[in-house]
C-alpha cells in the first residue's frame, strides 16, 4: 500500500516537472502596433505568427499578445488592407516575454484613406453580441443634419435606439430610459452626453478613435446601468506633425488642432496634444435661414463644448493620458419655458503599463466631474439639480494562448443635490441631497476552444450607502457552425443605484437631473406585477387604490398581492440569443432576439394627490403620496440588420421590432418610446476621380409613438380659499383637462429622408477641403411632435432644412 501511494506521489512529481518543463519552453510575445505616419494605435488588426495557429487582434490601443508559444524561429505577419505587409522573423528561445512594436506605412498604391480594422475576425473570435463598433468614418457616412456628422445622429440609425423627437427627444435603447444608459468618455462617467436639441452631442466626431455601444448582455467589465453601455475612446494627438480641421455650417462652427510637443523618437516615446471646441449658434441663425420652423422663432438652442488631451508615451509602450472638458447647453423661450442652462466640467486621466517581465497588461482611470442643470419657467419656482462624481479604476489582462483573462476593481461615488417644487403646491421648495460610493470588481474570463466562443463573467457591487451586496454574474456564449455562420446567446443580471429628475412619460422634458435612488419618499412595498404572480389578482384600477387600505380588500372583495422594498436600487435581467451569417464576402446579415424585464424601477408618481407631511396622511395608500413609485416593466423585440460594402458602396437596412410594456401598480401602459417598428436605410456611393465625391441618404420610418388623449375639459376649482369656497356658485376660470387612458393613443407614423453630397479638394499631401450640401426631410413631410392639449396648436417635428458646409483639413 506504502508503495502504491509512493508511486502516486512520484508520478505526480514527474508530472509537475513535466509540466513547469514545458511552460519553461514557451514565450510570449507582445507589443503595440502604431502609424509610422501620426504615432496613433492602429487598433482590431491581425498579428498572426504565418503557418501556425497562434493570432490575435491588436485592442484600442494597438496592443497585441501572443503567449504560450513553443521554442522555434517563427514569422511574424501584419497584413492590413492600406498599408504595406509587415514581416518579422521571430525567435523564441531564451527570453520569457519579447517584446516587438512595429510602425506601420500606409500604401502609396492607396488613393483613398481606408478603415484600418478586421471587423470579420472580431466577429469569429469574440461573442460580440448586442454591440457596434463605430470609428470617424462610420459616423461621417451618414447624412448629418445641420451638415456636422455626429454621433447623436449615428446613434439612432443602430439597432434598438429610439429617438422621440428632434426638438429635445431623448435617446433611448431597448426599452431602457436615458438614465439606464451608461455614458463613458476615455474612462470618465459623462452624465449628460447629448444636446437639449437632440441632434448633437458633446463629442466631437473627428477626435474619436473608438465607439463601442452595448445595448444589452453585456460583460461584467462594465455595470452600474441597467439598459445599455456606451464606452467612447478619443485619439491622442499627432505626435510627427501639426494638423487639424476648421469646420463651418449654418447650425455652428468647431475647430480642432493636435500636434507635438515632443515628437516621436526611434524608441517609440513622445508627447503630444489635441484640442477641440465647437460652437452652436443655432439660436441666431434658424432665425434667419429656417423662417418656416416654429412659426419664425428658429430653433431656441445653443451650445458650447471643450475638450482637451495631453498624452505622454514610454519606450515600452506605457502611456499617460490628461484630459479635460468643458460643455455648455442653453434654451431660451422654447414654449412656457424662460430658460434652460447646464454644465458639465470634468478633469482625469488614464494610463497604460507594460511591465518588462510580466504578459500582464495593466490599465486604469481616475476623473472628478461636476454637472449642474437650472430650469426656469414662467409660472413655477427654478428647478435646480448637481451631481458631483468621482470614479476610479484599474484593469489587468492577460493573454493566455487563445484566451484572456480581465479582471478588475472600481470605485464610484457621487453627490446629488436636486431642488423642485411640491407636485401640490409650487409655492413649497422640496430640496433632496443624498451621498453615495459604489464598491466594484470584476472578473471576465474569453475562452476559445474550436467551434465555442465562451465568455463567463461576474460582477460583485457594493452599494455602501445603502450597505447592499449585489452578485452579478453574466454569461456570453457564440457557436461557429461554419466559416459563414455563427450562433451567439448572452445573458446577466444588471443594477444601478442612479435616477432621474423626470418623468419617463413626459414626451419632451428639458430638465434632466439626478437623484441617488431615494430612500425618503418612496413606497414601503407595491403592488407586483400581474404576470409575475402566482397568487391573487392585481388591482386594475387607480379608484380601487384610493378606495382600500393597503392591508384591507380592494372593491372587487380580492386582495392585491403585495411586495416589501426592500431596497431603493434598479434592477433588470437581460437575455439575448442570434446569429451573423457572412453571406458572401461583402454582405452580412446579423439578427438578435432579446428580453429585458426590468424587475424595479423607481419613477415620479404622477398619480400623487397627497402631501405626506410629518406622516399625517399614512392612512392613505403610498400609491397617492409618496413622491416616487415602484415600477415594472418588459421590453422585448428582435433587431435585423443587413450591411454590404466594398470600395464604392456602402449600404446598411436596421430594422426593429419590439415592445415596451410598463406596470406602475395600478395599470400596465406603454411608455412614451414604445415605437413597434423601426426601419432605417442608409446609403453610401463614392464615386469620381480619386473616389472624390461622396454621396449618402437616410431613410426612416417608425410607426407611431404613444401618447395620452384628451378625453375633455371642465371649469377646475381654486381651492386655496379652503372650506369657504363656494363651489356651487363659484364661476372659475380654471380650465381642467380630463385625460384618458394613460398612452392609450397613437401618433402617426413617422418617415423622413436626408440627402448628403460631399466634395473632397485636395490642395496638397497634407490639407484638404470639403464641401458638403444636403436636405434634412426632403420631401418636407410633416411628422407631428405633440399637440398643445388646451390651444389645440400642432407642434412638428424638423420640416426641409437645406444646409451647406465645409471642412478644411490640414
Amino acid at each position: 500500500m506504502k508503495t502504491l501511494t509512493l508511486a502516486r506521489v512520484c508520478w505526480l512529481f514527474a508530472a509537475m516537472i513535466a509540466f513547469i518543463s514545458a511552460s519553461a519552453q514557451q514565450g510570449t510575445i507582445r507589443g503595440f502596433v502604431k502609424d509610422q505616419e501620426t504615432g496613433q494605435p492602429v487598433i482590431f488588426i491581425l498579428v498572426g505568427l504565418e503557418g501556425t495557429a497562434f493570432g490575435t487582434q491588436t485592442d484600442e490601443n494597438g496592443f497585441y499578445t501572443l503567449t504560450k508559444i513553443p521554442f522555434g524561429k517563427y514569422t511574424l505577419v501584419i497584413n492590413q488592407f492600406g498599408f504595406k505587409e509587415v514581416r518579422d522573423e521571430i525567435d523564441i528561445s531564451g527570453a520569457k516575454v519579447l517584446a516587438r512594436n512595429y510602425f506601420l506605412v500606409k500604401d502609396d498604391v492607396m488613393m483613398r484613406e481606408v478603415e484600418i480594422t478586421d471587423k470579420g475576425s472580431a466577429q469569429k473570435n469574440n461573442v460580440n453580441i448586442s454591440v457596434e463598433s463605430m470609428r470617424t468614418k462610420d459616423i461621417k457616412r451618414i447624412p448629418s443634419v445641420g451638415g456636422a456628422p455626429d454621433l447623436a445622429q449615428a446613434l439612432t440609425t443602430l439597432p434598438g435606439f429610439v429617438s422621440t423627437g428632434d426638438q429635445g427627444g431623448q435617446i433611448y435603447v431597448r426599452g431602457g430610459s436615458p438614465v439606464q444608459n451608461k455614458v463613458l468618455l476615455d474612462g470618465m462617467i459623462v452624465y449628460n452626453a447629448f444636446h437639449s436639441i437632440g441632434l448633437f452631442s458633446v463629442f466631437d466626431t473627428d477626435i474619436i478613435a473608438n465607439a463601442d455601444v452595448y445595448t444589452g448582455g453585456f460583460s461584467a467589465q462594465f455595470g452600474g446601468r441597467i439598459s445599455s453601455i456606451m464606452d467612447i475612446t478619443t485619439r491622442d494627438g499627432n505626435k510627427r506633425e501639426i494638423d487639424g480641421h476648421v469646420g463651418l455650417n449654418p447650425f455652428g462652427a468647431k475647430v480642432q488642432i493636435e500636434g507635438p510637443l515632443r515628437k516621436l523618437r526611434e524608441n517609440g516615446s513622445g508627447i503630444s496634444y489635441v484640442l477641440s471646441a465647437k460652437n452652436s449658434y443655432l439660436d441666431r441663425s434658424s432665425k434667419l435661414l429656417y423662417p418656416n420652423v416654429n412659426d419664425g422663432n428658429g430653433l431656441p438652442f445653443n451650445y458650447t463644448d471643450i475638450y482637451g488631451k495631453l498624452a505622454f508615451s514610454g519606450a515600452n509602450g506605457s502611456k499617460f493620458n490628461a484630459f479635460g472638458f468643458s460643455f455648455n447647453d442653453g434654451v431660451t423661450s422654447y414654449k412656457n419655458l424662460a430658460s434652460l442652462n447646464w454644465k458639465n466640467n470634468g478633469a482625469g486621466g488614464n494610463f497604460v503599463i507594460v511591465p518588462s517581465s510580466s504578459a500582464v497588461l495593466i490599465s486604469g482611470n481616475f476623473a472628478r466631474s461636476q454637472y449642474e442643470i437650472v430650469m426656469s419657467e414662467l409660472n413655477n419656482p427654478d428647478r435646480t439639480s448637481k451631481i458631483n462624481s468621482f470614479n476610479f479604476g484599474l484593469d489587468f489582462k492577460y493573454g493566455i494562448k487563445n484566451d484572456v483573462l480581465k479582471y478588475g476593481v472600481e470605485v464610484v461615488g457621487f453627490s446629488t443635490d436636486y431642488t423642485t417644487f411640491a407636485l401640490l403646491d409650487n409655492t413649497q421648495i422640496v430640496q433632496e441631497t443624498q451621498n453615495t460610493t459604489e464598491l466594484n470588481t470584476f472578473f471576465d474570463y474569453k475562452l476559445n476552444r474550436g467551434r465555442w466562443v465562451v465568455e463567463p463573467s461576474i460582477r460583485f457591487q457594493f452599494y455602501s450607502t445603502l450597505s447592499v451586496f449585489s452578485p452579478e454574474p453574466r454569461l456570453g456564449i457564440k457557436y461557429k457552425v461554419s466559416e459563414r455562420l455563427r450562433l451567439k446567446a448572452a445573458t446577466g443580471r444588471y443594477t444601478q443605484n442612479l435616477m432621474a429628475t423626470n418623468s419617463d412619460r413626459d414626451v419632451v422634458n428639458l430638465f434632466y437631473g439626478f437623484l441617488a435612488s431615494p430612500d425618503n419618499g418612496l413606497q414601503s412595498e407595491y403592488t407586483g406585477d400581474p404576470l409575475f404572480q402566482s397568487n391573487g389578482e392585481a388591482v386594475t384600477s387607480l379608484g380601487q387604490i384610493i378606495g382600500s387600505t393597503l392591508n384591507g380588500s380592494i372593491e372587487t372583495g380580492r386582495k392585491p398581492v403585495r411586495q416589501e422594498v426592500s431596497n431603493p436600487l434598479q434592477t433588470a435581467n437581460h437575455l439575448v440569443v442570434g446569429f451573423e451569417f457572412d453571406i458572401s464576402e461583402r454582405w452580412n446579415l446579423n439578427v438578435e432576439s432579446y428580453y429585458k424585464r426590468f424587475g424595479q424601477q423607481t419613477n415620479i408618481n404622477r398619480n400623487k394627490i397627497f402631501e405626506n407631511p410629518n406622516g399625517e396622511n399614512n392612512d392613505k395608500p403610498e400609491e397617492i403620496t409618496r413622491d416616487y413609485v415602484i415600477e415594472t416593466g418588459n421590453a422585448f423585440g428582435t433587431d435585423v440588420v443587413l450591411k454590404y460594402e466594398d470600395k464604392s458602396y456602402y449600404l446598411n437596412m436596421v430594422y426593429s421590432i419590439a415592445k415596451v410594456e410598463r406596470w406602475d401598480g395600478v395599470r400596465y401602459y406603454a411608455p412614451v418610446f414604445d415605437r413597434r417598428h423601426n426601419l432605417n436605410l442608409i446609403g453610401t456611393y463614392l464615386f469620381g476621380k480619386d473616389k472624390s465625391y461622396e454621396l449618402s441618404m437616410r431613410w426612416n420610418l417608425g410607426s407611431g409613438l404613444p401618447f395620452t388623449q384628451t378625453q375633455g375639459f371642465y371649469n377646475g376649482q381654486d381651492a386655496s380659499q379652503g372650506i369657504s369656497l363656494d363651489y356651487l356658485s363659484n364661476n372659475s376660470q380654471y380650465l381642467s383637462v380630463q385625460y384618458a387612458d394613460l398612452n392609450g393613443g397613437r401618433l402617426p407614423f413617422y418617415h423622413r429622408l436626408d440627402v448628403n453630397i460631399k466634395r473632397t479638394f485636395k490642395l496638397s499631401k497634407k490639407t484638404s477641403l470639403e464641401l458638403n450640401a444636403g436636405v434634412t426631410n426632403a420631401y418636407n413631410r410633416a411628422n407631428v411632435f405633440y399637440i398643445d392639449r388646451v390651444t389645440g396648436e400642432r407642434i412638428d417635428q424638423l420640416p426641409l432644412l437645406p444646409t451647406i458646409g465645409l471642412d478644411f483639413a490640414f
